[in-house]
């Protein structure tokens, strides 16, 4: 891998992240159409470790909440001790997942016309959401879906379907984003919020996940990767993911998710006909 593939790869990685359009398939996508092989563990391996500098630019933008709720979970706070059972929720389902499915979603999954189903079909399921959701406010209410809004509203069972949701995030090109933001809206969340707690629930299951994969792949890193390589990549997603983050959630406070929904078909399509 060369310093300008970590670079772009780095640059996928911190654009599609937080955005409901599939990191994991765009980098799938990307690495094969670079000409790094599709079955190689070490690419494999760095395509998740460098989901490290996303989950940063996550603790930076939520830096004064993760202290506030920090300092309160140590004063016993409800709201602090809230979000913490939420994410717990959330991240218990996936994680349980991730460990029975890895191997299988690995050897099978990783791939371009897989990710390409995903893509397309997620599209199609983004798109009929978004509509439903849009036919069911009041008129004159806004372009943006409604729903609770506020960290607070998310409650255990809203929590669980959030989890739930993010389960299927583990097939690439689904995206972990998509699945846990429509599920937060299936749930009555609005949608800025439903963003807000998956942006945060990124903190542990990235977390856990680029944290076992680096422990496991770490000779295949730094023997075919290299450390240049591998900071490259994580210093360009943790700039880019940082400047996504806060201008997504600004859309997201008049808009809807449609346009990504038509992104993916579109996406999903082309790939379908090149590799036909």
């Amino acid at each position: 891998m060369s310093p300008w593939i970590a670079l772009a790869l780095g640059t996928v990685e911190g654009l599609t992240e937080y955005l409901p359009v599939s990191s994991t398939g765009h980098l799938i996508l990307a690495g094969h159409w670079l000409g790094l092989p599709d079955d190689d563990p070490a690419t494999s391996a760095f395509e998740i470790v460098v989901q490290l500098g996303a989950i940063l630019a996550v603790a930076a933008q939520y830096r004064q909440l993760l202290a506030q709720r920090g300092r309160g979970l140590l004063k016993g706070d409800a709201a602090a001790v809230r979000l913490l059972v939420a994410l717990a929720i959330a991240f218990v389902p996936t994680a349980a997942a991730g460990l029975l499915l890895r191997k299988a979603i690995k050897s099978h999954l990783f791939g371009p016309l897989p990710v390409a189903y995903a893509l397309a079909v997620g599209g199609v399921a983004m798109i009929a959401v978004e509509r439903g959701l849009r036919a069911r406010r009041p008129s004159g209410s806004g372009s943006a879906p409604g729903g609770d809004d506020g960290l607070e509203k998310v409650t255990p069972p809203r929590a669980l379907a959030i989890g739930l949701g993010q389960c299927l995030s583990l097939w690439p090109g689904t995206s972990r984003a998509m699945c846990t933001i429509v599920a937060g809206q299936l749930a009555g969340l609005s949608t800025a919020t439903a963003a807000e707690f998956s942006f945060l629930l990124a903190l542990p299951t990235l977390g856990a996940a680029t944290l076992y994969e680096a422990a496991k792949a770490r000779h295949a890193l730094a023997s075919h990767i290299g450390g240049t390589n591998l900071a490259i990549g994580l210093a360009v997603s943790f700039l880019v993911a940082w400047g996504v983050i806060a201008t997504f959630l600004k859309y997201l406070r008049t808009r809807g998710l449609e346009p990504f929904g038509w992104y993916r078909v579109v996406v999903g399509l082309l790939v379908l006909w090149t590799f036909r």
